[in-house]
């Protein structure tokens, strides 16, 4: 997938826990977990601006494209 989800590096540099995100933007930590995982099929904005106004960062410091290396035909 060429969507990268950096939850994690921002859970680090705010050295906060999943389960302290997940308290504070009302989900559960099982869904924050396939979120952060990269398994979530997709985010609803109102998740997304929650999770920024939480940690003070932009939907970029959380989403990142990378091309796919498996579209390229050979």
């Amino acid at each position: 997938m060429p969507i990268l989800v950096n939850l994690d590096v921002m859970l680090a540099k705010r050295k906060m826990k999943s389960n302290e995100l997940a308290e504070q933007i009302g989900i559960t930590t099982a869904n924050l977990s396939i979120l952060k995982t990269g398994k979530a099929k997709a985010i609803r904005f109102s998740t997304l601006d929650a999770i920024c106004k939480v940690l003070n960062c932009q939907p970029g410091d959380i989403l990142e494209f990378v091309e796919d290396n498996n579209d390229v035909p050979e």
